[in-house]
């Protein structure tokens, strides 16, 4: 065993979370280092190669990175903008196309321009549609302002901590706006019946600002993150994971890595998922309670994903996502399926094609490891990826040279990232699991800290704001005021 010198932090996990929360550290002057099991950096922003395609893995698109817009102010503060290429959506047409069963919806940029589409295609709902355009417009205004990073929480209507259905419901939307409406609650892995009205309004109006996808491979996104760490003179531990948080005197030590080596700092983050550091930290770290609590939450959905090849010539890249959608019979998503077809090669394009995949479908498999699955799962997951490029043809028409590149499933990304169900989006923050969920950024044990999108939000957005959540927890409400909040809201809006 070989003990390094002390750190100010160590930070386990490289994805969003651990990576964004390490360059805002190093940017305070903190000595902090990231460890990463993985052999390379950056868990979902990542992308990989198939057939000479890009594949993108969790970034798909995002929003509010616009001039002044809070994503941008977060990446502008701690110095990653001018790394990431990214490309604005929305511009001479939708960001979205919804195709329902008997009607199409385009999603505009712009919170006026999404209220005027809204009016013009459910004329008999105006009263409420100025009633819920209200309530993003006052949503808007907390996130612009770095409300939830304030020392004094914002006050907010009881209605946001109810249900979107029964938000929808009880101001008596009709059966298509709640469909309409219901399609951005999938955004963060949850349906309208669970998803809280507060996570929904904070989705969409992040994507109503303004809506982005990145040019270029995705692993140039992890690349500006790593990069300005290094440049802040932060380190980067791959391909050793944290097998121990060590912990004395009633606060965290340091890290125990699988290879032996131990590293001191009394400030741990896990950018990890909750379940994943209870197995970290020694018996009776935490209170019995809160390991209930923890072991208790329920997860998001997983997604089946197709990364696909067509012929670029009769399929040019489209400049906005689709949505092929099917609603039940109270107005919510009784099935959906999102489609990009994003440019590739001169010769061809790639379409991605993502849907919800249960764990319990995979659950057969679920005691093996990536690469070593058998020749059963490899059927299944090819016959499945077979079957949605097949129906893909029902949104675009035949597909000319398409052939399936890869497939994964809830599994893979289980084992890429450590998510015991390879959520995407983390712990269910439904409006029962709320109460539980919210506690999660608060530490219980002194110097641990949770990061990554289950310590505050789901997304890109939501998992920046966590991030900026554990540097005003270390540093004090004082401090950060000063030198992070303030810069923060004098930026440019």
């Amino acid at each position: 065993m070989t003990t390094d010198s002390k750190l100010d932090a160590l930070v386990l996990g490289s994805g969003l979370g651990g990576l964004s929360t390490a360059v805002l550290l190093a940017r305070l002057g903190f000595r902090v280092a990231v460890i990463e099991k993985n052999p390379l950096p950056g868990g979902l922003l990542r992308s990989y190669r198939r057939g000479g395609l890009d594949c993108p893995v969790g970034v798909h698109y995002f929003g509010a990175f616009g001039e002044g817009e809070p994503l941008r102010r977060m990446c502008d503060f701690i110095g990653v903008t001018e790394g990431i290429a990214a490309e604005r959506m929305g511009q001479g047409g939708p960001i979205d196309r919804y195709l329902f069963d008997d009607f199409t919806f385009d999603l505009p940029e712009g919170l006026d321009a999404f209220t005027g589409a809204l009016h013009r295609a459910f004329p008999r709902d105006a009263q409420r549609l100025d009633a819920i355009a209200g309530n993003l417009r006052v949503m808007a205004d907390l996130q612009n302002s770095f409300a939830f990073l304030s020392a004094t929480p914002p006050l907010m209507n009881l209605d946001l901590f109810r249900s979107l259905d029964a938000y929808l419901s009880g101001m008596g939307c009709s059966l298509p706006l709640k469909s309409v409406l219901n399609v951005a609650a999938s955004w963060v892995g949850m349906s309208g019946a669970e998803c809280p009205v507060l996570y929904h309004h904070l989705a969409l109006t992040s994507y109503l600002q303004s809506s982005w996808r990145l040019k270029g491979r995705g692993s140039d996104l992890a690349e500006a993150f790593v990069s300005r760490l290094d440049t802040l003179g932060g380190r980067l531990i791959l391909g050793d994971p944290a097998e121990a948080i060590l912990a004395s005197g009633g606060g965290v030590s340091g890290v125990r890595l699988a290879s032996g080596r131990v590293l001191s700092a009394d400030r741990v983050v896990a950018a990890l998922h909750p379940k994943t550091v209870l197995g970290m930290l020694p018996e009776g770290a935490l209170k019995p309670l809160r390991v209930r609590r923890i072991r208790r939450l329920a997860e998001t959905e997983g997604l089946f994903v197709v990364s696909a090849a067509v012929d670029a010539r009769a399929h040019p890249a489209l400049p906005h996502n689709l949505f092929r959608l099917r609603a039940d019979r109270e107005g919510g998503l009784a099935e959906g399926v999102f489609y990009q077809l994003l440019s590739g090669t001169e010769e061809w394009n790639l379409l991605m094609i993502i849907t919800k995949s249960l764990f319990a479908e995979w659950r057969r498999w679920e005691n093996t490891t990536t690469g070593r699955r058998g020749a059963d799962y490899e059927a299944e997951k090819a016959g499945r990826a077979d079957r949605f490029l097949r129906q893909a043809e029902e949104v675009f028409g035949p597909l000319h040279g398409a052939r399936v590149l890869d497939a994964h499933t809830p599994l893979t990304l289980r084992d890429w990232t450590g998510s015991p169900e390879g959520a995407p989006y983390g712990i269910l923050r439904s409006t029962r699991q709320l109460p539980a969920a919210a506690t999660l950024h608060r530490p219980t044990l002194a110097g641990l800290y949770l990061a990554g999108q289950n310590a505050l939000s789901p997304g890109i957005l939501g998992t920046m704001l966590g991030s900026f959540q554990v540097a005003r927890q270390m540093i004090g409400q004082e401090r950060f005021s000063r030198e992070v909040l303030g810069p923060l809201r004098s930026a440019p809006a």
